[in-house]
């Protein structure tokens, strides 16, 4: 398939996966703020199709903008969230009349581009890129969105694909491995849809450390409550302590006790019993960090996560964990196969170089680091995708969810959100220095 035929099917895909998160719901669902954590859902889908007009329409071709009131109501900078059920801002029936008139567009504008050097955003389609990441991304915020809501969410209307049988065969997992060090390559040159804050690629040296082989699973984390984990000011941070007790933390969001040791989790509208064997998600950072004290070990550092999963023996960087084939149903719980983590070890064909299992997809895993720049970093195509974030305030995930689209989902892929945030489907696996 030649470029931009795949530009073409991607963008369409995205678009599909798009409308069918939202077709389930009606008008009100739509436009209701659910938390102010997050967008009314209509916000997000005139939001994608700005972000695309802006891109791949005014930016490529000086044409003038659909509403000039869009470039504040839709700039998710001028507004916190909490804020933009207030504006005026497109209902559901005008927003997706909006999105489809850009995409008609935004198609005729590339059926002309041309694919070389000459333009930086047009240098392997970059900017087609990093609008299709771009609208993945927001599926995933929306994914979130819906799950506060506690809306019933039928996951057949998500036009979902199938989970291949072999993929969810159950895998022992040892609980760690012992990685050796040294220098390796983080970050990337070569990966011609990698946002800036994955470059530039240059050498880093790891000191030995061992890494869980496995994310922490729901099992593990009972039994740091069972322990009185959520109750020792001794395992958190200051920090952490302070959010504990000012947000009444006792359990991950959506748990739900139901007995001596027995919990259940509300998932898109539907309660059910906790698997223990599954990833534990939705938890912030302090809580990871509580419970990785709590084990004896420590949170992995960005660096170790990116060497577990991108490097091996051989020196030679990965694509993905397994290496650089495209992700598959065998290789990752990814693009919503499923609305959550499933049985951790189940895709043994998606183990990194040295044994580590489900890396790419499942949940997002938190590390130790704050999120700041590469050395040499250079801020392209605009200053407010990562450099405007740098800074101790936020920590960096890695990895990528359930939700996570493949195409959004690399070994240099970096995610950063505040210590504090729950929302997000987030897990993590602790380390300790070898």
């Amino acid at each position: 398939m030649d470029l931009k035929s795949l530009v073409r099917a991607h963008l369409e895909h995205a678009r599909s996966r798009t409308l069918a998160l939202l077709e389930p719901f009606d008008d009100a669902a739509l436009s209701t703020q659910v938390s102010p954590l997050m967008s009314p859902l209509v916000w997000d889908l005139a939001h994608i199709g700005h972000y695309e007009e802006l891109w791949l329409i005014r930016t490529l071709t000086g044409a003038a903008p659909t509403d000039p009131r869009y470039d504040d109501l839709y700039d998710a900078f001028a507004h916190p969230r909490r804020e933009r059920v207030e504006l005026p801002i497109l209902g559901p029936a005008a927003a997706r009349a909006f999105v489809a008139d850009v995409r008609d567009r935004a198609l005729e504008v590339l059926h002309s581009s041309r694919f070389d050097d000459a333009n930086a955003l047009l240098d392997d389609a970059f900017v087609y890129g990093m609008v299709i990441q771009h609208e993945h991304q927001h599926d995933e915020t929306m994914l979130a969105t819906i799950q506060l809501s506690e809306l019933p969410f039928d996951m057949t209307a998500a036009a979902r694909p199938e989970v291949g049988a072999d993929a969810l065969v159950t895998a022992a997992v040892p609980p760690e491995v012992v990685l050796p060090g040294g220098m390796f390559v983080m970050g990337t040159d070569d990966e011609p849809w990698a946002y800036d804050n994955e470059r530039p690629a240059h050498e880093v040296e790891v000191p030995p450390f061992r890494i869980d082989r496995a994310p922490v699973s729901n099992a593990d984390f009972t039994e740091f409550i069972a322990d009185g984990g959520y109750d020792d000011p001794l395992l958190w941070t200051d920090d952490g302590w302070k959010w504990r007790q000012e947000a009444a933390l006792e359990h991950p969001m959506a748990w739900q006790r139901e007995g001596a040791g027995a919990w259940s989790v509300l998932r898109f509208g539907h309660r059910g019993d906790l698997v223990a064997t599954e990833p534990v998600q939705h938890v912030c950072w302090y809580e990871a960090d509580a419970f990785a004290r709590w084990a004896g070990k420590r949170l992995p550092t960005e660096a170790e996560w990116e060497y577990a999963a991108s490097w091996g023996p051989d020196g030679r960087k990965r694509r993905y964990p397994w290496g650089d084939d495209d992700p598959t149903v065998a290789h990752a719980n990814l693009g919503q196969q499923q609305l959550g983590p499933v049985v951790r070890g189940s895709h043994s064909r998606g183990a990194s170089a040295w044994g580590c299992v489900d890396m790419a997809g499942d949940v997002w895993e938190w590390t130790s680091s704050d999120f700041h720049a590469y050395p040499g970093f250079r801020s392209f195509p605009y200053r407010e995708y990562s450099e405007v974030f740098y800074g101790s305030e936020y920590k960096v995930l890695r990895g990528g969810s359930w939700a996570v689209h493949p195409v959004a989902c690399r070994t240099t892929f970096r995610n950063w959100d505040y210590p504090i945030r729950r929302q997000i489907f987030a897990g993590f696996r602790c380390a300790r220095d070898a």
